[in-house]
């Protein structure tokens, strides 16, 4: 009788440093496609992030910062700063992460309840 055992291997990352670009999503199933019009970009360094707003003919808009760090297969990030009124900031959320080739995939539960998965793709 022979037994086989196969070995899985994980390698997981310290950290998500790079620019990454808003590709698409799915929120409580309902799935988004990136926009046409503007472009989403988050620009990491370790254990911080910062989030802009591109459009065409204007300055970037960064209209969120915050801090992250990588547990395993988890992604907590921090939202400190938002231009836009939030629920979020100073909460950490705890995102089930992937990366394959050049996408990053967060999911997670936020606290207001919504279920997202979201693609981004790296840029830089």
């Amino acid at each position: 009788m022979s037994i086989w055992l196969t070995a899985t291997s994980f390698q997981y990352i310290a950290t998500l440093k790079g620019t990454w670009q808003f590709v698409g999503g799915i929120y409580n199933g309902k799935k988004e496609g990136a926009t046409v019009d503007y472009a989403l970009r988050r620009k990491y360094k370790a254990g911080q992030y910062e989030a802009f707003i591109i459009e065409k003919d204007a300055k970037p808009e960064k209209f969120e910062a915050g801090n992250y760090v990588i547990v395993g297969d988890t992604c907590i990030d921090t939202e400190t700063f938002c231009s836009q009124p939030s629920k979020i900031v100073n909460i950490p959320i705890h995102y089930f992460y992937t990366l394959r080739n050049d996408t990053l995939t967060l999911k997670g539960i936020l606290p207001t309840s919504m279920r997202v998965e979201e693609y981004w793709k790296r840029i830089k």
